[in-house]
């Protein structure tokens, strides 16, 4: 089996009768009927277009506006582009089942938005910073982290694994919405410092009701500063819907603030990429910030404490999976003669032994010393520290074996 498919292998369970669900109870009147009707033509009507290069199928869009950013793109980089995410999308398979065989404590997944992460990642510079969540593992990835390092945070051995500094990628943000005023501050400081390169600032659907983010906004707009704000619209807010988290599209909220904002095809690798470029030129030309809504779909669960069984319908799920970012590529790749089997099979084994090395990294990490967490909380010691250590030590020993028992 192939990679591409492992969205579609993870197990579902019918959502169908559960009480409080849509379709499980007639409505109570003909009026309420005919106003949810009305509603949803409404609805879809006024559904913007996204920016899509590449169809579900397959098949190349032409766009006379985002063309020009990837059409200079070779097919060895095409196959970079499939390689990244396929890769991306194993490890974080890998990882999900570390997390179930409890070597993690704690999961995000990104399968799904496998396209918008690598797309928007492989946009970016070697000296231009990004600011992360926590679920921006194909981000880190274009960025040369190392994808063990994303686990011990996970894992509870450190508090990220990586030094920001060295790939200009932040570590991740636990805070929902906070890094998009740090992203927003840094990009405003790189502008004092006369420096061309550009930020950009990850977040989701359910973050932009967050007052940081519309800060981040406000700031950037006004200080011109050369920051994108990448918000992957994954459709739920863990299990807040989009009907319940803003009443219109997500990237025409930039317009309030006075900069622009374009919503994409978030599964088409080829259309993030393009509009992340954009996005990214314009904003090292000093033209300001601009909003991406990469318009996506969380195929597994928030986090593996999740289960998004009792919020979500079977239907909603299949038809997304149609819309696979790695089968479209594939597709295409296949179409235009751009691969052969022989590729394909060369990055199946890639990809199995990128799986052993993780398995192998997050056994083999050490737990940190467990009384770390008591130093340098004040310069010169404290009292109820002193007091908090020994009562931890005493926990602690008191796991340790009684001799002779």
């Amino acid at each position: 089996m192939t990679v591409e498919s492992t969205a579609a292998r993870q197990p579902r369970r019918s959502a169908g009768g559960k009480a409080g669900t849509t379709g499980t109870k007639a409505a109570g009147t003909t009026g309420t009927k005919r106003t949810t009707a009305r509603t949803t033509a409404r609805t879809a009507a006024a559904e913007p277009e996204l920016v899509q290069l590449l169809t579900p199928e397959g098949e190349r869009v032409k766009n006379a506006e985002y063309d020009r950013y990837v059409d200079g793109i070779t097919p060895e980089e095409l196959r970079g582009l499939y390689r990244d995410m396929v890769l991306t999308r194993r490890f974080d398979a890998e990882a999900t089942a570390l997390q179930r065989q409890g070597e993690l404590g704690l999961w995000a997944s990104l399968l799904g938005q496998e396209a918008a992460q690598i797309g928007s990642g492989r946009a970016t510079r070697g000296d231009d910073y990004v600011f992360p969540t926590y679920r921006e593992h194909g981000v880190a990835w274009c960025r040369g982290v190392d994808p063990t390092n994303l686990l011990g945070m996970f894992r509870g051995v450190n508090n990220g694994g990586w030094d920001p500094n060295e790939n200009n990628f932040h570590l991740y943000t636990i805070v929902i919405g906070s890094q998009a005023l740090h992203a927003t501050g840094y990009a405003m400081g790189i502008t004092k410092d006369g420096a061309d390169s550009a930020v950009i600032a990850y977040f989701g659907d359910g973050a932009s009701s967050q007052g940081d983010v519309s800060e981040a906004f406000n700031f950037a707009a006004v200080y011109n500063a050369p920051v994108v704000f990448f918000c992957q619209n994954n459709q739920w807010a863990i299990s807040e819907s989009n009907e319940k988290q803003t009443r219109v599209p997500l990237y025409q909220r930039a317009q309030g603030f006075g900069f622009p904002g374009v919503r994409v095809d978030g599964n088409d690798v080829l259309a993030s990429l393009a509009v992340t470029r954009w996005a990214l030129e314009r904003a090292r030309r000093g033209e300001g910030p601009a909003l991406i809504e990469a318009w996506t779909y969380r195929m597994g669960a928030h986090t593996t404490s999740d289960d998004p069984t009792r919020y979500r319908h079977d239907d909603e799920r299949a038809a997304w999976e149609a819309k696979d970012p790695i089968l479209r590529l594939r597709r295409y790749l296949e179409s235009v003669h751009h691969t052969d089997e022989g590729f394909f099979a060369e990055l199946e084994t890639e990809s199995e032994t990128l799986g052993k090395r993780v398995r192998e990294a997050v056994r083999a990490m050490q737990d940190p010393d467990h009384f770390a967490i008591f130093e340098n909380v004040y310069a010169d010691g404290h009292a109820l520290v002193d007091e908090e250590r020994a009562q931890f030590a005493a926990y602690q020993a008191s796991f340790a074996d009684v001799e002779g028992v």
